[in-house]
């Protein structure tokens, strides 16, 4: 698992911009699925020669993560650009990588000492950012950035203490090989693997892939918020790494289907497997899209904790994943049953 999550967390793919993460994940399966691509750029991947369960079973793993997106090239070459999911708080002189040749950037705005006290008491909005690429006219820059260009964040996989790693894009790269690793497992029925695009703008791929997979059943494979930070307030903690998977009762877009939700907890007691609730009503995921597709979707949420969500370095456990892997073993059997 940690080759795997640090090969996926290196690839750059910003919602809309997701082919270097499809295209490894396109070779990756090919050998033990039937892989397709559909219009929008999902992937939807069947394994091979498995009887067919009573319910079919789509798994969801989005593939972008968060970033920026170039909107003009200033007459000073510097580049304006869109957040993409991003908090404008933890943009200032970020390091990023820039179009599709990854040119090394950074984010700039106003200089401290410069800003005004209301400024200064503002909340920060990225209309006041830039990407600095070193250019020093607008003809410099449009000769290597084009408007539609996106841009990642430039920071490494890394181990922490213990079983804790950080990096950009564990949302949704910890979903992504998680996915990989069952689709490549000793599965006792077939499943579908759905690597959808653009979670983070809108659930454009998780709604196409629903509909074209029609599932009976689904489980989004995703991280979530942890709130166990300094500071936070025990009601805004919601949830904690090293705690286990996170198995959500409802957040701001999907109510889950209570009994889906029981049976994971009652086979992670059976199965001895760390498992934590969402304590609150908070964020959303592809699940939004999923339920309502076609007739309906029944419908779970499967998340790892991380902090830092939506930021240049989330961080997450090592133990929750490999927890996590031993819940979706656990529960796709009797999903496919029900």
């Amino acid at each position: 698992m940690l080759k795997l999550l640090e090969t996926l967390c290196s690839l750059r793919g910003v919602s809309s911009d997701e082919g270097p993460v499809r295209d490894f994940i396109r070779a990756r399966l090919e050998p033990v699925c039937e892989v397709k691509e559909d219009p929008v750029g999902n992937l939807i991947a069947v394994r091979r020669g498995l009887p067919k369960p009573k319910n079919k079973i789509a798994l969801f793993a989005h593939m972008d993560e968060v970033g920026v997106m170039v909107t003009r090239i200033t007459e000073e070459g510097l580049l304006k650009f869109s957040p993409i999911g991003i908090d404008p708080r933890v943009l200032h002189g970020r390091g990023v990588l820039v179009g599709p040749k990854g040119l090394p950037g950074v984010i700039g705005g106003k200089a401290w000492h410069h800003l005004t006290a209301a400024e200064r008491d503002a909340k920060p909005s990225a209309d006041g950012y830039y990407i600095d690429i070193g250019a020093s006219s607008a003809g410099e820059a449009r000769a290597e950035v084009s408007p539609g260009d996106t841009a990642a964040f430039d920071e490494p996989f890394r181990r922490l203490g213990g079983e804790t790693v950080a990096s950009r894009a564990l949302d949704n790269r910890i979903g992504c090989a998680m996915l990989i690793r069952l689709l490549e497992s000793d599965l006792p029925f077939e499943a579908t693997g759905c690597f959808t695009v653009c979670e983070e703008s809108g659930l454009l791929g998780a709604a196409a892939a629903a509909f074209s997979a029609a599932p009976d059943a689904a489980v989004i494979l995703e991280t979530t918020t942890a709130g166990d930070v300094d500071g936070a307030p025990a009601e805004k903690t919601v949830c904690r790494v090293g705690a286990g998977p996170v198995v959500s009762f409802a957040d701001n877009g999907t109510l889950y289907d209570r009994e889906f939700y029981r049976l994971a907890f009652d086979l992670a007691a059976k199965n001895g497997i760390k498992i934590q609730t969402k304590e609150g009503v908070f964020g959303g995921n592809e699940a939004r899209a999923v339920t309502r597709s076609r007739g309906g979707v029944r419908t779970i949420a499967q998340s790892v904790p991380c902090r830092y969500l939506h930021s240049a370095s989330c961080v997450a456990s090592l133990g929750d994943i490999a927890e996590s892997e031993r819940l979706l073993h656990a529960l796709l059997p009797a999903l496919a049953g029900r």
